[in-house]
């Protein structure tokens, strides 16, 4: 039937995305798909300490200390000698794994060997509903993760490497009790992705000093009593005034564009749906979306259906439902949207070297709308894309009575002391 054949192109794209986030690529019906994270050589089984922590650079069990960091031998990334970079950001030097204490922390079934166990449903409109107690975990989980990604925003200035980033990161997590979930998904090697200028997505923590002008995005994610929450944002290395016209306008439309997707969420509505909304704001702005990464479902696991994809398509990625939770993460470029994979298999770049940007949310739907379960809370800072946008001024919590009501009061405090 024409449904069998159809659905046999669309579920070999979006069940590979499922399994792996913006974590590996999707592309559209019918064209090609390079599975990121499916085809790599086989790896190692990582070595765990005898005393039941996981990671490398100690043998204590507990958090690794940055002293500790310092005097590890440095990895250097995977590359090739001929290989042409599209920009001016290069692999830098990586410290090992670091440490997460067994005994302290809930692992995510990936934690050890690298490999997610649980695969999403076969089927993509096949969506799984929360109860009301799972719901309540994914609450804990987002505020983790909205806490950790504070910290590590305010940490952003010139001089500061990635890899200290990640190191507050990793810290920050376990000090909440939470597992950082992107450490050994799949093998990635950090705690959290950090993406400078033209790195689209999973850029790895290294030494490189972040300089005055960047533009960087800190992904993050913490698997706490048995769910994940997951957020990104956009940080201007040296404030607003360190960043250029263009590179302003990026940030701007890359939050208002967003910002459109998430007011679009409620029940009834079509997930396919999201994508035109990013992509036509966009486009009349000069920009381009990317079109090989995706949103994705979340939950007990890290990435599964839906599938949110942030351009306009037909793929049959079912309808919103009360009980759903879920990404929407699009990454906007300043010139083309084609990327590039460097040798370390992880770190995406645009193709001709433009910059890139995104920001993300985990989201409840509820019978009244939709919550940013990863919301801004009273200690968050307000960015100028927040304070200048006119889709939405202010903060972001969500459409339901609740979320406006919170989301008034805070935006009532922080914009005014800004």
């Amino acid at each position: 039937m024409m449904m069998a054949s159809y659905y046999s192109k669309a579920a070999a794209v979006l069940l590979l995305a499922a399994s792996a986030t913006a974590f590996a690529p999707t592309t559209s019906r019918g064209a090609s798909l390079e599975p990121l994270c499916m085809n790599k050589k086989k790896k190692q089984r990582p070595k765990v300490n005898s005393n039941k922590g996981f990671g490398g650079g100690s043998s204590s069990g507990t958090i690794t200390s940055s002293s500790a960091l310092e005097s590890d031998m440095l990895i250097r990334p995977k590359t090739t000698s001929n290989f042409q970079y599209s920009g001016s950001i290069r692999p830098g030097l990586q410290t090992p794994k670091r440490i997460v204490p067994s005994e302290k922390i809930k692992f995510p079934d990936y934690a050890l060997d690298g490999l997610p166990k649980n695969r999403p449903a076969l089927f993509p409109w096949v969506i799984e509903t929360k109860k009301p107690e799972e719901i309540e975990k994914m609450r804990a989980s987002g505020r983790c993760a909205r806490e950790v990604l504070d910290l590590a925003g305010r940490a952003v200035r010139p001089g500061i490497t990635t890899d200290e980033i990640d190191r507050i990161v990793h810290e920050a997590s376990i000090e909440r009790g939470a597992y950082p979930s992107p450490l050994n998904y799949h093998n990635f090697p950090k705690s959290c992705c950090t993406s400078v200028n033209e790195v689209i997505c999973h850029g790895i923590p290294d030494d490189r000093q972040l300089q005055e002008g960047d533009i960087v995005n800190i992904d993050i994610t913490c698997y706490l009593d048995g769910y994940h929450g997951d957020c990104s944002e956009m940080f201007v290395v040296g404030g607003e005034d360190a960043v250029d016209p263009v590179g302003k306008r990026l940030l701007q439309t890359t939050y208002d564009c967003w910002v459109k997707a998430l007011n679009f969420v409620k029940p009834g509505n079509d997930y396919k749906d999201i994508g035109a909304i990013i992509e036509d704001h966009v486009t009349r702005e000069g920009f381009t979306t990317v079109k090989s990464f995706c949103g994705h479902g979340i939950g007990s696991v890290f990435h599964t259906n839906p599938n949110i994809l942030h351009y306009k398509n037909s793929e049959p990625a079912g309808k919103m439902a009360a009980g759903h939770t879920f990404t929407i993460e699009p990454m906007i470029c300043e010139n083309g949207n084609n990327y590039l994979m460097w040798p370390d298999d992880w770190t995406a770049t645009t193709k001709d070297g433009g910059r890139s940007a995104q920001f993300e949310h985990t989201l409840l739907i509820t019978p009244d709308g939709v919550e940013a379960l990863t919301g801004k809370i009273e200690t968050s800072p307000v960015q100028f894309w927040e304070r200048d946008s006119n889709v939405h001024k202010g903060l972001w919590l969500g459409t339901t009575p609740s979320a406006k009501e919170r989301e008034g009061a805070l935006n009532s405090n922080l914009l005014n002391s800004n």
